[in-house]
C-alpha cells in the first residue's frame, strides 16, 4: 500500500468554484500563475541581483589569473631640457641643450611555485560557487513564494466557504423573521440567528483582511508596487491528496543536486588550493627579463646616429630563493590548513541541515497527509449533520439552540478541513521539490 493510502483509502480532489458572491473587484485584476510569481521574483529579487554582480567580480578575478602567465610590456620615455647662463671668467658661452632617454621592458614569471596555475584553478571554482550560490538563493526564494500564493488560495476559499455560511443564514433568518412576526417563534430565537448572522459576518470580513494582508506579502516577495494591480490565478482543481516519495530517495536526490552541498564542496578545494598557494612561499621563483633603450643629447650629433649608436639591450634571469622569512610562510600555510578544516566543517554541517530539512519535510508530508483524511471525515460528517439541523430548524423539529451548536461544529469542522487541506497541498510541494520536483500547480 501507498503512503498516502496507509493513511486514507481516497483521492479528493476539490474544485475552487468561480462564485458570484467571490468575484467582488479581482476581475479587474490580473491573475498571476504561481510559475509566473517565481519566475518573475528570481528575476528581480534584489539579493539575487547581488550575488549576480559577485558572481562578475568574481569571473573578474578568473580573468586576471589567467592573465598573469602573460608577459608584461612597458615603454619608457624621458626628454630633459637645460638652459646654462654664460660665465665670462671661464670663457663658458652658456646656451640650451635637450637630452632624451627611450626604452622597452618586459618580464615574466618561469616559475613560482605553481601559483598562477593554482589561483587559476582557485578561482575558477569561485565562480562556480558564486553560480551556485544563486542557485541556492533561488531554491529558498522558489519556496517564500510558493508559500506566500498558497496562503492566498487559502484565503480565497475560506472567502468563498464563509460567504456561503452567510448567505445561508442571511436566508434562515429571513425565514425565522417571518415566523416571528406570525408568532409562531419566540423573540429569543430570532436574536440569536441575529446575532449569529453578525458573527459570521465578521469572520467573512476577516477572510477578505487576512487575503488582502496575504497578497500584500506576496506583492513584497515580487518587489510590485503598492498601486500594482494584483492578483493570484485560482487552479481548476487542487489536489491534496498524494503519494509521499520514500525518504531516502529525496535524501539522495537533495544531497547529490541542490546546489547547498555542491558550495560546501567547493570550498573545501578552493581551501585546498589556498594551502597549495601558501606553501609556493618555501619554493625559489625565476623570472625572465628583457630590455632595449637608446638616448641622445643635442651636443651628440645628429638624432637619429646617436640613437643607433647608444642602442643597447639587456636579457636577464632572476632567481629568488626564500631563505629566512620570519615565519611569514609558515604561518600563511598554517592559516590556510585552518580554512581547509573550517571549510570540511561547513561542508558537514551543511550536509547534515539538508539531510534534516529533507527529513522534516518528509515528516510534515506524511504529517500533512494523514491529518487531511481524518480533516476530509469530520468536515463530511459535521457538514451532514449541520444540513440536517437545518432541515430540522426550518420544519421547526429543532430547536435554536441546538442549530447553533451543530452549525458551529460544522464551521469549526469546515476551517480545519481547509486549513487541512492546504498545508498538506504545501508540505508536499516542498517535500517534492526536494525529490528534483518543479513546483507548479
Amino acid at each position: 500500500m501507498t503512503v498516502g493510502g496507509k493513511y486514507f483509502s481516497f483521492l479528493l480532489i476539490l474544485s475552487l468554484p468561480a462564485s458570484g458572491l467571490h468575484a467582488q473587484d479581482t476581475s479587474a485584476r490580473p491573475a498571476w500563475s504561481l510559475e509566473k510569481c517565481i519566475s518573475y521574483a528570481i528575476a528581480n529579487n534584489v539579493q539575487i541581483g547581488t550575488l549576480r554582480l559577485e558572481r562578475l567580480v568574481s569571473q573578474q578575478a578568473y580573468q586576471l589569473a589567467k592573465a598573469s602567465r602573460l608577459p608584461s610590456l612597458s615603454a619608457t620615455e624621458s626628454q630633459t631640457f637645460v638652459h646654462a647662463n654664460g660665465d665670462n671668467t671661464t670663457g663658458y658661452r652658456g646656451g640650451s641643450s635637450t637630452s632624451g632617454s627611450y626604452g622597452l621592458s618586459s618580464s615574466v614569471t618561469l616559475y613560482n611555485g605553481n601559483v598562477i596555475n593554482n589561483t587559476i584553478r582557485q578561482t575558477d571554482l569561485a565562480v562556480q560557487s558564486a553560480g551556485l550560490t544563486i542557485d541556492q538563493e533561488e531554491n529558498n526564494l522558489t519556496l517564500q513564494v510558493t508559500q506566500a500564493y498558497l496562503a492566498i488560495l487559502l484565503d480565497k476559499e475560506n472567502i468563498i466557504y464563509d460567504s456561503t455560511v452567510v448567505s445561508t443564514a442571511q436566508a434562515q433568518l429571513k425565514r425565522e423573521q417571518q415566523l416571528y412576526d406570525a408568532g409562531s417563534v419566540a423573540r429569543s430565537a430570532l436574536i440569536q440567528l441575529q446575532a449569529q448572522l453578525a458573527t459570521d459576518q465578521f469572520t467573512l470580513v476577516n477572510a477578505h483582511n487576512i487575503e488582502r494582508a496575504d497578497l500584500l506579502t506576496l506583492k513584497q516577495l515580487l518587489l510590485l508596487s503598492n498601486e500594482t494591480a494584483f492578483d493570484v490565478q485560482k487552479p481548476d482543481t487542487v489536489i491534496a491528496a498524494a503519494a509521499v516519495r520514500p525518504f531516502r530517495e529525496s535524501e539522495q536526490n537533495a544531497l547529490n543536486n541542490f546546489p547547498d552541498v555542491k558550495i560546501g564542496q567547493l570550498g573545501v578545494h578552493i581551501a585546498n588550493y589556498g594551502v597549495a598557494i601558501a606553501r609556493a612561499g618555501y619554493r625559489p621563483a625565476l623570472t625572465a627579463g628583457a630590455s632595449v633603450n637608446s638616448d641622445y643629447n643635442s651636443y651628440g650629433g645628429g638624432f637619429g646616429s646617436q640613437l643607433n649608436n647608444n642602442f643597447n639591450q639587456q636579457i636577464a634571469l632572476t632567481l629568488a630563493v626564500p631563505v629566512f622569512t620570519k615565519r611569514t610562510v609558515k604561518t600563511k600555510v598554517e592559516e590556510a590548513k585552518i580554512q581547509v578544516e573550517q571549510s570540511q566543517l561547513n561542508l558537514k554541517n551543511t550536509t547534515l541541515l539538508l539531510s534534516q530539512s529533507v527529513e522534516r519535510a518528509y515528516i510534515n508530508a506524511l504529517n500533512a497527509q494523514g491529518q487531511y483524511g481524518a480533516a476530509f471525515n469530520q468536515y463530511r460528517y459535521n457538514q451532514e449533520s449541520y444540513r440536517v439541523a437545518s432541515a430540522q430548524l426550518k420544519v421547526g423539529t429543532a430547536n435554536i439552540v441546538d442549530f447553533l451548536l451543530q452549525k458551529t461544529l460544522f464551521l469549526q469542522a469546515q476551517q480545519a478541513f481547509i486549513q487541512a487541506k492546504y498545508n498538506a497541498l504545501l508540505t508536499l510541494k516542498v517535500y517534492d521539490f526536494y525529490s528534483g520536483v518543479p513546483i507548479k500547480l
